[in-house]
């Protein structure tokens, strides 16, 4: 039993640590992996490379996703807290990486799902120590989430003016002109707001042309609002992420769980807060 344990404890410091020789060559072969499999599924769709290699493309992806399982398996095992990588984020695309192989046994086409497998490159943070950087991840995300409300009525406000323009120029143009109807034309001012310019439709009378520069200028300005928003959230909670408590408990810091992914622990922990893993 001891044995047994110790072994455990050692396929747990290869696969989710970087500390160790062993740990870098098993990630950096994982992100190998990853991208070869990812490769493969793309070159599938391709019908003459399907044609001519479909088979050795799919024997390819039954040694990929045996040797995802097992991985996952791995994983499972030796996590001290198995639930908790289970339905972390790492542990949910892990799932979701092998899944689509078993699926197409049953269902057409969904062996092309595989490609999700792509966020498993996500492990690089891990690799080449960039964990610490997640913490600027969650800082955007936490600004995000408090410029929703202002970013959701500036949504509203350029949904209301692509409407208005857009039945404007329904008007002013016509269906002749291709503005066959207001669906169409507030699809005619979303593009052109977004200065995206298809070019599929265009006005051709000059009161038309008028009202398109009109709207092209204030698409430049639309562009800049919601970065403004979230660049004013981001200034104002940059420096009170994690404050110093006044009354000398450990502070929070941005250390990284190698296990779950999770961050901000306070700077004594030995193990996360979330899974249980040893920091």
């Amino acid at each position: 039993m001891k044995a047994r344990d110790t072994f455990r404890e050692r396929l747990y410091i290869i696969i989710f640590g970087t500390d160790t020789v062993a740990g870098k060559r098993f990630d950096i072969a994982l992100l190998w992996l990853i991208v070869l499999s990812t490769v493969a599924v793309m070159l599938e769709s391709v019908k003459e490379i399907q044609s001519e290699y479909g088979d050795i493309l799919l024997y390819a992806e039954y040694v990929f996703t045996a040797l995802f399982t097992i991985e996952f398996i791995a994983r499972l095992w030796t996590s001290r807290k198995p639930l908790g990588y289970l339905f972390s984020f790492y542990g949910i695309v892990d799932i979701l990486s092998i899944l689509p192989t078993y699926l197409s046994f049953f269902m057409v086409s969904s062996q092309y799902l595989r490609v999700i497998r792509v966020f498993r490159l996500m492990r690089v943070f891990r690799v080449l120590k960039l964990g610490r950087y997640m913490s600027e991840a969650d800082s955007l995300w936490t600004s995000l989430k408090a410029s929703r409300a202002k970013i959701g009525v500036f949504l509203f406000a350029v949904f209301n003016v692509a409407i208005i323009m857009g039945t404007i120029m329904y008007i002013v143009e016509g269906g002749e002109n291709g503005f066959t109807s207001i669906p169409r034309s507030i699809y005619w001012a979303i593009v052109t707001m977004t200065t995206v310019g298809f070019g599929d439709i265009h006005p051709h009378t000059e009161l038309g042309q008028f009202l398109a520069v009109i709207l092209m200028i204030l698409g430049y300005g639309i562009i800049a609002v919601p970065t403004g928003i979230v660049g004013v959230d981001m200034i104002s909670s940059s420096g009170t992420k994690f404050p110093a408590p006044k009354d000398g408990t450990p502070r929070l810091t941005d250390r990284h769980c190698d296990n779950c992914g999770h961050t901000g622990h306070l700077e004594d922990s030995v193990h996360c807060r979330m899974c249980g893993a040893h920091l």
